[in-house]
Parts: structure tokens; sequence; C-alpha cells
């Protein structure tokens, strides 16, 4: 209702393909289930200080078998292994998409 009444059109990817959300729907995913930050329950400034910490560990300082042990910071300043992507490049559509 609130979308409507300040003329919002809802959506949660920009040309409807699935691949353009997945990064955040990982994160996401993480932020509850390995750092469970949706059980807190806490003031909002708190959360968002839980939030940044979760992400500083899991960006600095836990390694992931995906980047070949690596933290994802040490894998985006090295340039000896190549970043894989699951996402193809022509995978966009050119045009918007409205719900």
């Amino acid at each position: 209702r609130e979308l409507i009444k300040n003329k919002v059109l809802c959506s949660m990817t920009q040309n409807s393909d699935p691949y353009e959300n997945a990064v955040a729907e990982r994160i996401n995913g993480i932020l509850k289930q390995e750092f469970m930050i949706d059980k807190y329950h806490q003031k909002i400034k708190i959360t968002k200080q839980i939030i940044k910490e979760s992400i500083n560990i899991y960006n600095e300082q836990r390694p992931h078998y995906s980047n070949h042990m690596l933290t994802p910071n040490q894998m985006h300043c090295q340039n000896q292994i190549q970043i894989r992507t699951y996402k193809n490049k022509n995978s966009c559509k050119n045009v918007l998409a409205t719900v």
C-alpha cells in the first residue's frame, strides 16, 4: 500500500534476470544463517554494528573454499587466480521489468 501511495514499483531485479539479485540474496542468507543477525532483535544502531562486524569477518578473516581458501578481499586483491563468476555475460535483457 505504501508503495502505491508513493508511486514506487516493486521489483527484485531490474531486468527479470534471476542472477541479478543472486549476490544480494547470498549475502542476506549468510548474515541470517551464519551470523544469525535476525535473532538478536536489538535496536537499529546495534544491529547495524553487528552487520558491519559480520561483513568484516566474512571479507577479511574467513577463508572461502570457492576462493581457494583466500578471504574475499585477498581474492580480489590478487591477480594470479581467476575469480569465478556464475553470471553469463549475455544473461541480462535490455528491458526493464515491472512487477
